[in-house]
């Protein structure tokens, strides 16, 4: 979703902003804009296209200006075009808003501006928002209650920001259903969609409640509800650092991030599972009593973050023999799921504030089922809203396509899995601790699959300009071979399906023809021989194979024309190392056909609507 930037202090406003929507980048580029209070009128400067656009407008600028905001979009209502920009100004042009989500009465409400006198410039459901606070700062409001006042009016989730020119020291957010957090510097604040732009500046934030606003001024942040009650800032601190969030000498975002999972996975485990096989879960807030009452599992979530619900229903049914399900988020409410008080929902976000997953787990607490919720952002929505949660500890990930912030949820899931079984006694101590210290030796075992970055990319350059790619799997594999193939789509924008292997002769492999690649995961499992005549009847109709599979493994090799080789680990675990060559060769087919890997069009970090 868009990305919001604000800043108030002593420093120059407008470098401040800058760097903050570049930073903010990945949560959408098809336009962006600043508004910056000057000499008594507002500055606007908005620019179709990406961030460097917009820097090269303002290089003129002046850098007198000590507050302002900022916006980097991603369309959702009205075309990427420099009028649909933001931010977006009032009818007098001294106030102007910047705003993240979907406004879901945007029609009625621009109908009673309109009917009021109101005159409209862009084809933004975010346009209403700047009327609003507009219209009631005329009725005498100041503008933390104009902001408070015009979210009360507003159906849908948002995050919106607003500054006036006749009171340059301020500038006031509001939220509900999306993230806004602010950072509290020395004499300065700022506010953000996300922690990094504040990174640069501070770490000390407090993340705003949803249907709170807040006014950053110099003399401080004041907060409160839609109804007008003041609430005491809460603040913390976040862990990670400026350098965290930048490239560190790779040449991509994404690939920075594919070769930190080793790192990611050890601070994931750490201080939760040791070698002598002891779990410590105290995040979840549930005793051994609640989980031996649950009777069924609910696994909720979108994407990426679903397919690791896939991976760890596997594991669920086998280590703590309970039954699970797994829903898209948002299809979960919709479809009437009977739920009960021994019902656990789990909800999968690296955001925490993935619009669909949070009303799942809302509707999930309204039917008095248990929740527990995984998450990479401390303080986010979600881990507010559930009873239990998991932190992924994966750091900022900046790319558009979920990689670190995809194995650690798996492995969070995991330890959720290995949790059950000992709680239910379905697992022996020694089974579960043979489990944890396989687990624990994947960091490094990914380091070796990542030192053979170059026979993927080998591979994904000779394969790059085909049209088209199968995955297939069986068992663990087949959620591999889904989030295979979304890598692929998402940033290379090359048709891929993923498939269940036993599935091929009811359908899909009608598709393949000469030449057409089929990437397989063959890794070891109970059911690696059914999974390798799959890949025969694919060969035998001129498919190029494209085989994972674990080192040495002669039976692959007989059938594959190609083997991505993985260190040999436990069939349930064989998804850490697996995903990695995935990862890479939808990388390097990306890059083989000069796409952005960190910004595949039409897509955003974070989707905080529905």
């Amino acid at each position: 979703m868009c990305g919001i930037v604000g800043y108030v202090g002593d420093r120059s406003a407008l470098p401040v902003l800058l760097e903050g929507l570049k930073s903010l980048e990945y949560r959408g580029y098809d336009s962006a804009g600043v508004a910056l209070p000057l000499d008594g009128c507002l500055e606007v400067v908005r620019r179709a296209g990406k961030v460097d656009e917009l820097i090269a407008a303002t290089a003129g600028s002046a850098n007198g200006q000590h507050s302002g905001i900022g916006h980097t979009r991603w369309a959702t209502c009205g075309e990427p075009s420099e009028s649909n920009a933001h931010p977006h100004r009032d009818c007098t042009g001294n106030l102007a808003i910047v705003h993240n989500g979907i406004i879901e009465n945007h029609v009625q409400l621009r109908q009673e501006l309109v009917a009021g006198g109101h005159v409209f410039h862009s084809a933004t459901d975010s346009e209403v928002v700047a009327h609003l606070v507009e219209a009631h700062v005329n009725a005498g409001a100041d503008l933390l209650d104009a902001v408070r006042l015009a979210a009360r009016e507003l159906h849908g989730s948002f995050a919106i920001v607003a500054i006036d020119a006749r009171n340059p020291g301020a500038i006031v957010g509001a939220r509900v259903d999306a993230p806004l957090v602010l950072g509290l510097g020395d004499g300065e604040y700022f506010l953000a969609s996300d922690v990094a732009p504040l990174l640069p500046y501070t770490r000390r934030v407090v993340w705003l409640a949803d249907g709170e606003a807040a006014q950053l001024s110099p003399a401080g942040v004041r907060i409160v509800d839609l109804e007008g009650v003041e609430h005491a800032p809460s603040s913390s601190e976040i862990a990670w650092d400026r350098e965290a969030a930048e490239k560190a000498g790779f040449p991509d975002f994404m690939l920075k991030e594919i070769h930190e999972q080793p790192r990611a996975l050890r601070d994931t485990l750490r201080g939760r599972a040791d070698a002598s096989g002891e779990l410590t879960l105290d995040e979840l807030a549930l005793s051994p009593e609640d989980i031996a009452g649950v009777d069924k599992i609910f696994i909720v979530a979108c994407g990426s973050s679903y397919h690791a619900g896939l991976v760890a229903k596997y594991a669920f049914e086998r280590w703590a023999r309970i039954p699970v399900e797994i829903d898209v988020a948002s299809e979960f409410r919709y479809r009437d799921p009977v739920l009960s008080p021994k019902t656990l929902v789990v909800g999968i976000s690296q955001s925490g504030e993935t619009a669909d997953t949070l009303a799942a787990i809302r509707y999930a607490r309204r039917q008095q089922a248990r929740t527990v919720v995984i998450t990479n952002v401390v303080g986010s929505s979600i881990s507010r809203e559930a009873d239990g949660v998991l932190y992924t500890h994966a750091g900022p990930e900046i790319g558009v396509a979920a990689t670190k912030t995809l194995t650690t949820q798996i492995a969070c899931l995991w330890l959720l899995g290995l949790w059950f079984s000992w709680a239910r006694g379905a697992l022996s101590p020694e089974a579960a601790a043979e489990v944890i210290a396989d687990l624990w030796r994947c960091p490094e075992q990914m380091e070796e699959v990542l030192a053979d970055d170059s026979r993927v990319r080998e591979v994904a350059e000779r394969f790059a300009p085909a049209e088209g790619f199968l995955f297939i799997g069986r068992g663990v594999g087949y959620p591999l071979a889904m989030e295979g193939a979304l890598k692929l789509k998402e940033i290379s924008y090359v048709h891929a399906e993923g498939f269940a292997a036993g599935e091929m002769k009811h359908g899909p492999i009608a598709l393949i023809d000469k030449g057409v690649p089929v990437v397989a995961i063959a890794t070891h499992s109970r059911v690696l021989g059914k999974l390798i005549s799959n890949i025969e009847e694919a060969r035998a109709r001129g498919a190029s194979i494209v085989c994972v599979a674990q080192k040495g493994d002669e039976r692959v090799l007989e059938v594959a024309g190609d083997v991505l080789v993985v260190p040999q680990t436990a069939e349930l675990l064989s998804p850490m190392l697996d995903l990695i060559p995935l990862q890479l060769l939808a990388y390097h087919v990306a890059k083989a056909r000069g796409c952005d890997p960190d910004r595949p069009r039409n897509l955003a970090k974070s989707v905080t609507v529905e």
